[in-house]
């Protein structure tokens, strides 16, 4: 048997193929049938009810920003060109406030494209660390300690639900402990996430960080991707939490700038299924029913794989892969199980192996638990014969 778990955005359904949620079709046939839309270009800064949801939906619609309104979100291709028209505002409004280059601090381990967006811009870019691959789990306090010897003033990239790649996340009181070091420090928070309502099956607890650094009155910037949560291609939205309205619409205005010279116009299709889904009560709720049968089938893929490794007999307790949330896992492989996996098994995978966990099935899953094992035994042998060699 042969196995591809690379890193895809997609959810997979348990037969192998990619998932459209039931709610998403439904809208995109309303859609299609309506005879008033047509294919005018959206405004650069892209559909306003899908801005508007897209803020309800991260924020809640209580929230104290949208109700001073100084909060509000502009439609995006994707994930990463929310990052980039970020990163991009960031760049010169640091050069003209501070006449100097600020610094951009992204996690350990972190996903190269995240980076290389900030690079592209112009800034620095450092790391501070994040996962502590002995233990399996949140370095939480070398997070801190790097985040207080930042420089003043920096920027972070926080993800706020199913961190990438290690798909752990801070529990409440850890995120109150960063907020105070963000604080503390006058760093400028950079939220991204790709996955709300899929870590835990509901929206609004998977945005809780975003909304207590609301509370707590900070500024900030979030990146967000709809592809996955969405079945959809290619639609993101970058919400700005301002100090107030007058700042909002001036920081609006810079970055339709820079959108009218990068992709001009938005597409429309997918921002149109997504703002008739969050603004239609039970087309809502019926989003939500549906993510939350994908995220519960993702847990249960977690459990079935552990309970099949200890089975085996697998050297470690496995616990951490089920504590991971979201669409992947990162089992915490070393190199030569990496290797070992995809030269004698043919389970094909990125270097880190962060993977897609939907990818694994009622077909597969057996053979992956065996695989696994075999390649954490075969590497205890190889340690084994190396210490006694020297």
């Amino acid at each position: 048997m042969q196995m591809e778990l690379l890193l895809s955005a997609e959810y997979y359904k348990d037969d192998g193929c990619p998932t459209v949620l039931p709610v998403v079709r439904k809208v995109q046939q309303h859609i299609m049938n309506d005879p008033t839309l047509n294919h005018e270009y959206l405004p650069a800064l892209g559909l306003p009810e899908f801005n508007t949801a897209a803020t309800a939906l991260l924020l809640g619609n209580d929230s104290i920003a949208i109700v001073e309104k100084r909060a509000d979100s502009i439609q995006v291709p994707g994930g990463n060109s929310a990052l980039f028209i970020g990163a991009h505002f960031l760049y010169q409004w640091y050069n003209i406030t501070y006449l100097k280059k600020a610094r951009v601090y992204v996690s350990i381990p972190y996903w190269e494209k995240h980076a290389s967006v900030f690079h592209y811009v112009g800034f620095q870019v450092y790391g501070y660390r994040y996962w502590n691959n002995d233990k399996l789990c949140l370095a939480m306090p070398h997070l801190l300690e790097d985040l207080e010897r930042a420089p003043d003033y920096s920027i972070v990239l926080l993800h706020f639900i199913a961190h990438q790649p290690t798909a752990t996340d801070p529990t409440h009181a850890e995120w109150i402990q960063i907020a105070e070091v963000m604080k503390r420090k006058n760093h400028f928070p950079f939220f991204y996430g790709n996955a709300q309502g899929l870590a835990t099956g509901d929206v609004h607890r998977d945005a809780w960080p975003v909304r207590y650094f609301v509370n707590e009155r900070f500024e900030f910037f979030c990146a967000q991707s709809f592809s996955t949560i969405f079945t959809l291609y290619r639609a993101g939205s970058l919400t700005i939490v301002s100090r107030n309205n007058h700042t909002l619409i001036r920081i609006r205005s810079q970055m339709e700038q820079v959108a009218r010279r990068t992709w001009s116009n938005p597409p429309s299709f997918g921002a149109r299924i997504i703002a008739t889904v969050l603004n239609n009560p039970a087309f809502l709720t019926e989003w939500q029913e549906n993510l939350k049968k994908l995220a519960e089938r993702l847990m249960l893929i977690k459990e079935n794989l552990k309970k099949e490794l200890r089975t085996l007999g697998t050297p470690g307790s496995w616990e951490h892969i089920t504590k991971q949330v979201g669409l992947y896992i990162f089992p915490g492989f070393t190199g030569y199980q990496v290797n070992y996996l995809m030269k004698k098994m043919h389970i094909y995978l990125s270097p880190s192996a962060q993977t897609n966990i939907s990818n694994v099935n009622s077909r597969n899953l057996a053979y992956l638990a065996h695989c696994i094992h075999e390649a954490v035994v075969s590497n205890s042998k190889e340690s084994q014969s190396s210490i006694l060699s020297n």
